[in-house]
């Protein structure tokens, strides 16, 4: 999954993931955004797993033999 950072003009890092609406942290430094991206990412997409929603980013990680 792509992580788009930026920087605000107060100075904060923002990282955002596009693929999963809503995900989208603020950090004090740019490698805590991005930290925080990853840690929100994996709980957005447990929850969607958890509920039975369908997860397109991991079709290409697991392969489940027919």
């Amino acid at each position: 999954m792509r992580i788009e950072i930026g920087r605000e003009e107060d100075g904060r890092w923002i990282a955002e993931v596009p693929d999963l609406p809503g995900v989208m942290v603020y950090g004090k430094t740019r490698e805590q955004a991005i930290s925080k991206a990853e840690a929100l990412a994996l709980r957005v997409i447990a929850d969607r797993l958890d509920h039975g929603e369908s997860v397109p980013e991991l079709d290409e990680i697991f392969a489940v033999p027919a």
